[in-house]
């Protein structure tokens, strides 16, 4: 898992499953470390910090022997802004990060769609495929879109107008979506659900279906809605 949000709440699944005698070992994985190759690799178990978009790009592209097995939670992407109050305030040529892998690109650029200042390409279905810069048909503002991995983004703030920030790394720098975004993605329908990932040879594994039961548990729903205010979402 990485830091932050995912840290706190498995802190209480640890708790819940050892209750069930499961015994679970939170480790957090640190800057541009990749969970999916440790999971992949055989140094973790499972993982617990991206939605089934990135996974599948992760899979396309590394060829990794892994696969989702649970529903964890929606953790909105927001952009944020040390200049400005919303997006629809930014000027002319207006310079905003946005990350550069395919599925977390998409949703930015999806918020960008959503509040007018960009057009994509006729077609373009975020449940189905994904977005890139190259897909962008119409850009009135001529914004400058600034691709750089996710990690970095909530760092950049002061040297863009604007970055949109995945939630994980948000919270780390003390950002909350529901409070400091000056956008946020839309809750309803949202394809972007975070999940439990193992192992292919693993899913039927008998510490799986504990490991589960812990997650979708009452006191880790509880804790998300009264801990998160709505920036963090069960999804279970």
């Amino acid at each position: 898992m990485r830091g932050g949000v995912d840290e706190e709440i498995w802190e209480v699944v640890t708790k819940v499953a050892r209750k069930q005698g499961l015994n679970v070992e939170p480790i957090v994985i640190t800057g541009t470390a990749s969970p999916n190759e440790a999971l992949n690799n055989g140094d973790l178990d499972a993982n617990a910090f991206q939605h089934k978009p990135f996974l599948r790009d992760q899979i396309n592209q590394r060829g990794y022997k892994i696969v989702a097995v649970a529903d964890t939670l929606i953790s909105p992407i927001a952009f944020y802004s040390r200049k400005y109050k919303s997006l629809e305030s930014l000027p002319q040529g207006a310079r905003l990060g946005i990350p550069n892998d395919p599925s977390n690109q998409t949703r930015a650029l999806v918020i960008l769609r959503d509040h007018g200042l960009i057009k994509l390409r006729e077609g373009f279905d975020p449940y189905t495929g994904t977005a890139t810069l190259g897909d962008i048909t119409a850009n009135p503002k001529k914004l400058d879109l600034v691709e750089s991995a996710s990690v970095v983004l909530a760092r950049s703030l002061p040297d863009v107008d604007a970055a949109a920030v995945v939630n994980t790394f948000a919270y780390q720098a003390g950002l909350i979506a529901t409070r400091d975004g000056i956008a946020v993605e839309k809750k309803e329908h949202n394809p972007y659900v975070n999940v439990i990932a193992v192992r292919e040879r693993d899913k039927a594994a008998p510490w799986v279906a504990p490991l589960i039961k812990a997650y979708h548990s009452d006191e880790v729903r509880k804790f998300i809605l009264t801990k998160y205010q709505g920036s963090v979402i069960p999804a279970f």
